[in-house]
């Protein structure tokens, strides 16, 4: 499989430690998604959408285990159950807000990703396909109500 990044995301964060794990952890926070010029007919009709889903690369992971202790735990959990950045394909995907569209920049708030991230792909967020009612969140249920407390540490460097 080849990825070939589609633009790149500007974020207020230069390093991975103190950085919020999850968009819930950075509400408000202004990033801007520039999409490269051959890519930017893509982007029509989707100023109608209030929030985008960014695929991007953890471009500064390198390597990975199977099992880690994530950040919002202390116990040691395998990898496919948490969100950790260092996997087998760095990939990352985050649901953020989109403020407005200027030449093939979109102006989003939410970001939880490193300046300087590679944009795979951006998808529409619409509730009635990406929401569920019933849910389970495993051994989170308790540590996802403290997530907006949350910040990135040096764990995964």
């Amino acid at each position: 499989m080849k990825c070939e990044p589609i633009g790149i995301i500007h974020t207020p964060f230069k390093q991975l430690e103190g950085m919020p794990i999850q968009p819930a952890g950075a509400v408000g926070v202004e990033g801007v998604v520039e999409v490269f010029e051959k890519f930017r007919a893509g982007l029509m009709d989707i100023e109608g959408f209030s929030h985008l889903t960014l695929i991007y690369e953890f471009h500064r992971s390198r390597g990975y285990k199977l099992e880690v202790v994530p950040f919002m735990d202390t116990q040691v959990r395998g990898l496919f159950a948490t969100r950790a950045p260092k996997r087998p394909n760095p990939i990352g995907l985050s649901t953020v807000r989109l403020v407005r569209v200027e030449d093939g920049k979109l102006h989003v708030e939410n970001v939880d990703m490193l300046d300087g991230t590679p944009l795979l792909d951006i998808k529409p967020y619409v509730p009635e396909f990406d929401s569920h009612a019933e849910i389970r969140t495993g051994w989170l249920e308790q540590a996802r109500k403290t997530v907006d407390q949350r910040k990135s540490d040096t764990r995964f460097n």
